[in-house]
């Protein structure tokens, strides 16, 4: 270079140096300086403060003469301190390039030292440079030396992803201003990494995708000359950093690896380094293989110190966080899951390095092969290319390789002219890789046998080597590691490389490392696939998925990125010979094939799991592919959705989804969110046979990947939904996939909200996409649409004969519904029947809009919804205007159009002259209208909301509504009515004679407002019902005659005495009041005397309910007085307590007495004196119930003798209040002593256990007529006799007479034990006119066995017995057979669940026959015995031929036993109810093969009154289904048929179905878990109808199919009876029918249709029927395919299904967080 001519170029590029130089001088170098400079401008220079000086100065000199500003740099270098080595190399050199040897005018400044140093510090620099690339250049020799292609770094890209990397898991769902900006990716080359100073950049890549051939490429340029601006460039490897294990500082780092020098040499290097950070750069290749992690920066010092040895890890940090050498350049290569270590340190760039597409691919085939032979190569290149498999690995620039050189080896095998046979997986190349290598050294050896079977001992060795190395996170390994002979083998094979090392001591070496770490990952997994030393928990604890997503509180974990892969390929049946060889051993096959198996198990359960993240599922499915194993994949594929979130997704992973997906038994969803696909891959997609849903969303997904889309879309056949939503998709890119979509008739639904489409692309996808002969939807909210282009898509949407509905709210919302039957539409539906329904929200709609849009309207148009917009008055009245035009239209909303109460006033006018329109709806500053055809009985609305009236506009209002001739609903909602306005509304209401409905719903109006309106009753004789809550839900109804009954409810006011005197002087003159309800007034006390004063002059003929009137005991005291005082009072409650209700009913026509209820009074002892007084003034008072009233103990007393005396009180309930053991039995005496008929229930928390048996025995010993005892719980009930007579002679002479009144006792779950009992012993025993005894839930001891045994044959009257015993150990059940009654009297055992063994059963059978005349006998849950043993039970029940009812479910018997009981059903003529449910038989097979089915069923050949049999569980078959029909149609008294569970098959339900017709009295059908089909759905709608009496019919676990939901609509409409009904998992998909059939079933109580994939269509049909479902209760839809959307529409619902308790929505698609399903009714799970 010329520097003569250049210097005033280098001071003005070294300008900015020069001022910062100059600036830190002192005086007299700037003063020798300036007189370098001219007097006049040293006189300028010299009045600016010292920086604007020096600035002017060095400006000065760079544009003067060149012999000057020689001289200024001449004094520069001589007198100035502390220049920077970096700009003193510079100046130095073209100084003396410029003068030559004459640059210094005097041999004193020749050898000045100062000079010399420096000049000696150049050279130094210089040296070391040279050096350090001479180095670089040979590094990148080595390494290069296999490479096929040659790398050009301005050609290979990389995607630049984010300034900062990712510290958690990315979401997509979060706004696109968020989440997208952080995922944005630009496509640089890798050279302009280099090409900016002082930036941190890491390159990820997975292994085998080049980085550390680039970065070595890198170097190369470097020391070519490129990079200019960086004068030192460092390389160092992760894999020599592991060695070093003690503190280092940076420079014993840098010149332990690089060119050795000496002292003042590397003095002078690193004073350059820390003078010139700007100038470096370092480049650490591999961090995914060092053993450490990164130290967090925030735990470093700030800045550190380099000269001071540090952990390597904090070194390496320091580098990276700018707390070493700020304004150095850093290059970092990892994989993708270990950036979070960088933690993000400023300028931090990630970018990731992209593999090969197609083009690459097959240019680096061609490479290889291309000293093959043309042919051999062409032929290789097609293969490559035309195997989808392979073609996908290839994309990895590494697997490209290894495919190449797998079909290189497999070609020398088996000829150039063979048939290929590939390698499915990369396990099995692999394999094939393998097998190339070691062919290397076994070339000319002639052997048959297979090479790994040759060289299994060094193949066992290495593999053993491998898997140490993973262990202790090594890829390198020193050579005392390595035997000799396998260092030889491995070298010689090519399997091992041998690497020259560092030590720490500066000493070189030598190493191994494998080929690439995925070959010693593969070999690691042989080890662990074939050494007997493996457990199969350590095999499962390295099949852990990897995730893709990394986190900073992740461990560091190394070399694990395609072990757990190798393992699962290992276990590929293709596999198994392989392994054999390796294993080589007696039985290895089966070994093999079992250790195969384990993998194949923890993957089976890997896929079972729900709970897998979108990177473990990828995962997941390529282990499925490595395995290649259908059932796997199978199950792995079987999920409803994947959803895939901010990973990179290459070919590969695109292959293995494509194989799990295509092996999946059911249609399944791909959701791609943030992910980074090479549009390349996209050309996997229409491999994915079984993908009906495709979703795509991030802005990275733009017109580019668009048109990649759209050349394989018509290839996805199975595709039906389609969403490119919050992407990059413009009017370019839409326009192109519209018309890529015509192609695709398959299409039902497309969504592209949220991309960046204007009015042309959005009109072109509506258009194109409405002729598609499947389209069901379009959804393209939030683009850019005008007020122009809606009108446009308005347009054309209205024309469409097959659109439902449009709508769009500005950009907001644009959605698109189609007819679902559009194929038919023209042929067979009247297009005058549909419906279409167009809303246009907030599009800045005007009046000016208003003509253009209604000429725009076309097609049979139902709804228009124009709120939001612009109309105002004039708007509206140019709409009224054009009504006549707008057709069959039946609804207009110009909601919020700036329209005021003028214009109210015109539509109000409108309402009532125009026939078409039929609903008015204005709310603050918003009005809507409805319309419809005209007819005879047009129902019209006008609804106000937000808007109060004053009394002009009321009466005008009010004027135009009398107009009205059609039936008319006003509404007013969320106003405020002044009295004066109310008056004005009631002076006209009466003229309104077509008013059906006047709404009130929160309006503000005060207490007399309110009378006013209820004087309507009286006025208008129309009005029915006049419900009025304060500022809530009110309205009054009419009818169109005279009202026969009235309601009137009057609740939430603040009435006082007054109130309720003017109240009742009204209601005076209402002769048709039913129901008056005054609940939550505040009337206290007073108010509710006033009201009982006024109650006789009254004509209320139902109820008043005072609720929530806030009285005392005075109040109530009032209110039970009222039946006193008031003749047609019949009953009163009151309660007290929270829930503060009080009800009076009057007469009814079937009511003879009066009844009292009184519950949390806390009566005080003046409080029940005067109780007790009202009580003995009421002459037929009936039934007293007391409730939780904490009784006082002196008036208590006093109490029970009234209620014990009156004669009138025939049933007395007393529920917890406070009644102890003395006082009960106190009252129970008192009771007895006046001998009247009364019905006693008690109920307090210690009637339970020995308490209660104690008070009983105490009863009885006080010789009380009692005719029953029930126990139940904390409860007695006693029933006292008062007429002895009833009993027979012989008992009277009895002289126990009181106890002989006994006949039924009854303990039923109250908490008794067997020791109990004894107080019941003696009393129990003189009962010898009890005729039914009980026990259930009593749990059973020795003392409880002994009390029966001496109790039971005392009863001589005993009829039925059932004892249901928990705990009774085999003798106690003995002593209690023995003890059974042997009277003929005796009818009815039960002795269920108890524990009976071989002699129980023996001495059961005895017992049994002594009973010939028992009528009942339930033995279900019995069980202990041996097969054997039963059979002596059964011989011992075939006696009682008398036998109506049997039930033994769960009955254990042999071949014998079958016989005994089948003979014995032949003489049992009288047997109506069998339950036979879950037997089992000793020998099954033979039972099971039908031979003991056939013999019992012909053996109901002699039931001729069959009312119930349970059969559930028998698995009969076909057989025994034909041998039932034989009998079914003469039983028909058939009440129950259960046959659950057994085997019949659609052919043979269709005959029993067809039998049951003739049981016309059938109520409980259950046929689930059947093989029914739709034979049986055909034959149901035949015979279905004829059984009206069915309340429970279960059809559920069958396979039915479509139409069961149409046989099941036909007989639904008839099942008036029907309570419950289940359609579980019935293989019908379509249960919309079935849905809307419920509203014929008015008793139905719980349903359930779960898991039957049925959609939002259900539910919208579900959400129409529920209210109308009045007795509902439980609604089960689990497992079904219910969206949101779906569940939305239910719970608007259920503020009108008041009865249902529970609807069960597990594991559907649906957000349980949205505020709209808030209803605790809604389940989600079982929490």
């Amino acid at each position: 270079m010329d520097w003569v001519g250049g210097i005033l170029a280098v001071v003005e590029q070294e300008a900015s140096a020069l001022v910062e130089l100059l600036r830190d001088q002192n005086s007299n170098v700037l003063d020798q300086i300036l007189a370098l400079v001219d007097v006049r401008t040293q006189d300028q220079l010299r009045s600016l403060d010292t920086r604007d000086r020096v600035t002017a100065i060095v400006h000065y000199f760079k544009t003067s003469d060149s012999s000057v500003c020689r001289r200024f740099l001449h004094i520069i270098l001589h007198y100035c301190d502390n220049i920077p080595l970096l700009l003193e190399t510079t100046l130095v050199s073209v100084a003396e390039s410029a003068c030559g040897p004459n640059f210094n005018t005097s041999d004193t400044d020749k050898s000045s030292p100062s000079h010399n140093v420096k000049r000696q510090r150049l050279d130094h620099l210089e040296s070391y440079t040279d050096a350090l690339k001479s180095m670089l250049l040979q590094k990148h020799e080595t390494v290069t030396q296999t490479v096929v292609k040659d790398i050009r770094l301005d050609e290979t890209w990389v995607y630049l992803r984010h300034r900062n990397p990712l510290r958690t898991k990315d979401r997509t769902t979060q706004d696109h201003q968020d989440g997208d900006e952080a995922l944005s990716e630009n496509k640089v080359s890798v050279e302009s990494l280099l090409q900016t100073y002082g930036r941190v950049v890491v390159l990820l890549g997975q292994a085998g995708s080049g980085k550390t051939l680039l970065v070595h490429c890198l170097g190369q340029s470097w020391a070519n000359g490129f990079f200019p601006s960086i004068h030192l460039l460092f390389l160092l490897e992760f894999r020599q950093l592991n060695l070093m294990s003690r503190d280092l500082s940076l420079k014993e780092l840098l010149f332990l690896f690089y060119p050795p020098c000496d002292e003042e040499q590397g003095e002078a290097v690193f004073a350059f380094i820390f003078s010139n950070p700007e100038k470096v750069c370092f480049i650490f290749d591999g961090y995914d293989e060092f053993r450490a992690k990164f130290t967090n920066p925030e735990k470093l010092h700030s800045p550190m110190d380099s000269n001071n040895p540090l952990p390597m890890p904090d070194l390496l940090s320091g580098l990276c966080n700018r707390k070493i050498l700020t304004n150095c350049t850093v290059l970092v290569t990892c994989r993708p899951r270990d950036v979070t270590d960088m933690f993000g340190s400023p300028g931090f760039i990630t970018c990731e390095l992209l593999g090969f597409d197609r083009l690459g691919v097959k240019e680096y085939a061609e490479q290889y092969f291309h000293k093959k032979g043309d042919e051999l190569k062409q032929k290789a290149v097609n293969l490559l290319m035309d195997n989808r498999h392979l073609l996908s690995m290839s994309y990895v620039p590494g697997l490209c390789h290894i495919c190449c050189v797998c079909m290189d080896y497999l070609f020398s095998s088996n000829g150039a002219h063979g048939n290929l046979q590939l390698p499915l997986s990369l396990t099995q190349i692999y394999i094939q890789i393998l097998s190339a290598f070691l062919s290397r050294i076994s070339k000319g050896q002639m052997s048959g046998t297979p090479l790994l079977q040759r060289y299994k001992t060094k193949i066992i060795e290495m593999s053993q080597l491998a898997l140490n190395g993973l262990e202790k996170s090594s890829i390198v390994f020193m050579a005392t590691e390595v035997s000799p002979d396998l260092q030889e083998f491995g070298v010689r094979t090519g399997i091992l490389s041998r690497v020259k090392l560092t030590c720490e001591d500066g000493s070189s070496g030598y190493g191994f490392t494998f080929m690439h770490l995925t070959m010693q990952e593969f070999l690691a997994a042989l080890h662990l696939m074939t050494s007997q030393s493996i457990t199969d928990g350590q095999l499962k604890k390295k099949l852990n998925l990897k995730t893709r997503w990394t986190a900073k509180t992740d461990p560091k974990s190394v070399f694990t990125d395609s072990l757990h892969l190798y393992v699962c390929g290992l276990a590929a049946e293709a596999c198994t010979a392989s392994l054999v060889q390796l294993k080589g051993t007696e039985g290895a096959t089966a070994w093999v094939t079992k250790r195969q198996g384990v993998v194949r198990g923890i993957l089976r359960t890997l896929a079972g799991s729900a709970s897998q993240t979108g990177p473990k599922i990828v995962e997941l499915c390529r282990c499925a592919h490595e395995t290649q194993d259908a059932a796997l994949a199978r199950a792995v594929g079987s999920r409803p959705q994947f959803e895939l979130r901010n990973i990179r997704l290459n070919a590969v992973d695109m292959e293995a989804l494509a194989f799990v997906t295509a092996a999946a038994d059911q249609t399944v969803c791909l959701d791609f969110g943030g992910c980074s696909i090479d549009l390349d891959c996209l050309e996997i997609l229409p491999s994915f046979e079984n993908v009906d849903h495709l979703i795509f969303r991030s802005r990275k997904y733009d017109d580019k990947f668009a048109e990649a889309l759209c050349g394989i879309l018509s290839k996805l056949h199975s595709l039906r939904r389609l969403d490119f939503i919050s992407g990059g998709l413009t009017d370019t890119g839409a326009i192109k996939l519209a018309r890529t979509l015509q192609d695709c008739p398959h299409i039902t639904h497309l969504n592209v909200s949220d991309n960046s489409l204007r009015d042309d692309g959005i009109q072109e996808i509506a258009e194109t996409l409405s002729v598609l002969p499947n389209i069901t939807s379009i959804v393209m909210g939030k683009n850019s649409i005008s007020t122009k282009g809606v009108l446009m898509l308005t347009e054309k949407m209205s024309a469409c004969p097959s659109v439902q509905e449009l709508h769009v709210e500005g950009n907001k919302e644009i959605n698109i519904s189609f007819s679902q039957n559009r194929n038919t539409i023209c042929e067979r539906v009247d297009l005058s029947q549909t419906k279409k329904s167009i809303t246009l929200k907030q599009c800045n709609i005007t009046c000016a809009h208003v003509a253009s849009l209604c000429t725009k309207l076309k097609g049979f148009l139902t709804i228009l919804d124009l709120s939001n917009n612009s109309l105002g008055n004039k708007g509206l009245k140019k709409l009224l205007d054009l009504l006549p035009k707008l057709g069959l239209i039946q609804e207009i909303n110009v909601s919020k159009n700036g329209v005021d109460m003028d214009g109210l006033v015109s539509l109000v006018s409108a309402l009532c002259t125009q026939k078409s329109l039929r609903k008015v709806d204005a709310r603050h500053a918003s009005k809507q209208l409805a319309l419809n055809d005209p007819g005879p009985h047009l129902h019209k609305t006008f609804s106000l909301t937000n808007s109060d009236i004053q009394p002009t506009y009321m009466t005008r209002l009010c004027k135009q509504l009398v107009k009205c001739k059609d039936l008319l609903d006003i509404e007013f909602s969320h106003l405020k009515l002044s009295n004066e306005s109310v008056e004005k509304l009631m002076s006209i209401l009466p003229e309104m004679s077509s008013l059906q409905l006047l709404n009130l719903n929160h309006v503000d109006m005060s207490t007399n407002g309110a009378l006013s309106l209820v004087r309507s009753l009286v006025d208008c004789q129309r009005v029915t019902a006049v419900e009025l809550r304060h500022q809530a839900e009110a309205f009054i109804k009419f009818v169109p005659v005279k009202a026969e009954a009235a309601v009137c409810k009057l609740v939430e006011y603040e009435l006082n005495k007054t109130n309720v005197e003017k109240l009742s002087r009204i209601l005076e003159d209402c002769p048709h009041l039913a129901e008056l309800d005054l609940s939550n007034n505040f009337l206290r006390d007073e108010g509710v005397k006033c009201f009982v004063d006024c109650l006789p002059k009254l004509k209320i003929s139902s109820s008043v309910s005072l609720n929530g009137n806030r009285m005392t005991q005075v109040g109530a005291l009032h209110l039970v007085n009222s039946m006193n005082t008031c003749e047609k009072v019949v009953a009163v409650e009151v309660s007290l307590g929270v829930e503060d209700q009080s009800l009076i009913q009057f007469m009814q026509e079937h009511v003879n007495g009066k009844t009292l209820r009184l519950r949390e009074c806390s009566f005080e002892v003046n409080h029940l004196q005067t109780l007790v007084e009202i009580l003995k003034r009421c002459p037929r008072l009936l039934t007293l119930e007391l409730s939780s009233n904490s009784l006082n103990n002196q008036g208590l007393f006093s109490l029970m003798d009234c209620l014990a005396k009156l004669s009138t009180i025939q049933t007395i309930k007393l529920r917890n209040n406070g009644l102890s053991f003395e006082q009960t039995e106190y009252f129970v005496k008192q009771l007895s002593c006046h001998r009247q008929h009364k019905d006693i229930r008690i109920e307090e928390p210690w009637m339970t256990g020995s308490a209660v048996v104690s008070l009983l025995g105490n009863c009885l010993n006080l010789e009380s007529y009692i005719g029953e005892i029930r126990v139940k719980h904390a409860s007695i009930n006693l029933i006292i006799d008062a007429d002895s007579s009833l009993h027979s002679a012989s008992v009277a002479e009895n002289k126990d007479f009181a106890l002989c009144t006994l006949r039924s006792i009854s303990f039923d779950d109250c908490g008794t034990e067997g020791h109990h009992l004894s107080p019941l012993l003696l009393p129990m025993q003189k009962c010898h006119g009890l005729q039914n005894l009980k026990f259930s839930q009593l749990k059973m001891d020795r003392k409880g066995a002994e009390f029966f045994s001496v109790v039971i044959p005392s009863l001589v009257s005993l009829r039925n017995l059932i004892l249901d015993l928990k705990g009774a150990a085999e003798d106690e059940v003995a002593i209690l057979v023995e003890a059974l009654p042997k009277a003929q009297t005796f009818e009815s055992l039960s002795l269920s669940q108890l524990v009976v063994d071989d002699n129980g059963a023996t001495v059961f059978g005895r017992a049994l026959q002594n009973l010939p005349h028992l009528k009942s006998l339930n033995l279900s849950q019995v069980s202990c015995w041996t097969a054997a043993r039963g059979c002596d039970l059964v011989k011992g029940l075939v006696q009682c031929v008398s036998l109506v009812e049997i039930r033994l479910d769960s009955l254990v018997l042999n071949e014998e036993g079958i016989k005994i009981l089948a003979e014995g059903f032949y003489s049992m003529a009288s047997l109506r109810k069998l339950s036979l449910n879950n037997i089992s038989v000793e020998t099954s097979e033979t039972f099971v093969n039908g031979t003991g089915i056939l013999c019992l069923l012909a053996s109901f050949q002699g039931f001729k009154q069959m009312e119930e049999i349970e059969l559930e569980s028998w698995r009969m078959g076909d057989s025994g289904a034909h041998e039932l029909v034989k009998h079914i149609s003469s039983w028909t008294e058939l009440r129950i048929l259960n046959l659950s569970n057994n085997s019949v098959s659609d052919q043979a339900g269709e005959r029993l179905i067809e039998a049951l017709s003739h049981c016309r009295a059938l109520q409980k059908l259950q046929l689930s878990e059947n093989q029914l089909g739709q034979a049986c759905a055909a034959k149901l709608a035949e015979v279905l109808p004829l059984l009206s009496q069915i309340s429970d019919l279960n059809l559920s676990e069958n396979q039915f199919g479509p139409k069961v939901s149409l046989a099941l609509c036909e007989g639904l409409v008839s099942m008036k009876a029907l309570k419950r009904l289940h359609l579980t998992s019935i293989g019908c998909s379509d249960l919309v029918g079935v849905a809307l059939s419920l509203k014929h079933c008015p008793s139905i109580e719980d349903v359930s249709l779960s898991w039957n994939e049925c959609g939002d269509m259900l539910a919208q049909k579900l959400a129409e029927i529920l209210p109308l479902c009045t007795m509902l209760k439980r609604l089960d839809l689990e497992a079904n395919k219910i969206t949101t959307t779906g569940a939305i529409e239910i719970a608007k619902c259920l503020p009108s299904c008041p009865s249902i308790e529970v609807i069960r929505l597990w594991r559907n698609q649906i957000a349980k967080d949205d505020e709209n399903l808030r209803d605790l009714r809604l389940n989600f799970s079982s929490v």
